[in-house]
């Protein structure tokens, strides 16, 4: 990727800073930085960036309001990326944005220290993917349902399932599980098929599969 233009929001001033300095590189630009959600949607409609970095609470109320601008702004501008940061994991709010579609991620303020993770992170929502904090799988993964869609898969097709949730590729799935990419591109067609998503030219299959996995949790 290059020249990404990103708006950055948050109610925190050292973090909001703080995300600017990591994109002060030659391939990103920081076309403005947001309060409050009112001033994000501003600057969302008057610079129409690649991606915006917003917290999921923000004022006045600390509630919701910086994901109910995450919703306004893929209605306007649905190619624009949208990456929410939050403080804890929060399930339904991260169910709601995710279900949105592509260009959409979620991830712990936490995970913004390893730099190389958190920009990888950025890559992949601007190619069009979909990212998940690995904290928030954890979750997901770990609760209990009586009537679970995912039963048929396997343990490993479940392994390499959770790992397309954080927007891994065949290749970062491969090497996260010593395995080939022949053997996971194997086992994505198996959770494809077990899980009912047939052949379309509109959806992207690896999305709705993930949907399917986090709507079971």
């Amino acid at each position: 990727m290059s020249g990404l233009r990103v708006v950055v929001a948050d109610d925190d001033v050292l973090l909001r800073e703080g995300l600017a300095s990591l994109l002060a590189a030659p391939d990103y630009e920081v076309v403005g930085q947001a309060a409050d959600a009112d001033e994000l949607l501003r600057l969302v409609r008057e610079h129409r960036p690649d991606l915006v970095l917003v917290d999921i609470r923000m004022p006045p109320t600390f509630t919701t309001e910086g994901l109910d601008a995450a919703a306004a702004i893929r209605e306007e501008l649905p190619e624009t990326g949208i990456l929410v940061l939050s403080a804890y994991v929060e399930v339904d709010h991260a169910m709601t944005l995710l279900g949105s579609g592509r260009r959409v991620g979620y991830l712990l303020k936490s995970r913004v220290v390893d730099l190389e993770d958190f920009l990888d992170s950025i890559e992949r929502i601007a190619r069009g993917g979909s990212v998940v904090d690995p904290a928030l799988v954890q979750e997901l993964v770990s609760a209990q349902h009586r009537e679970d869609p995912l039963d048929a898969l396997s343990s490993r097709e479940r392994d390499v399932l959770a790992l397309m949730a954080q927007g891994r590729s065949n290749a970062g799935i491969a090497q996260q599980l010593w395995v080939t990419e022949g053997t996971v591109e194997k086992h994505v067609r198996s959770i494809l098929l077990k899980l009912d998503l047939p052949e379309a030219e509109t959806d992207n299959r690896r999305v709705l599969a993930v949907m399917r996995f986090l709507e079971s949790r």
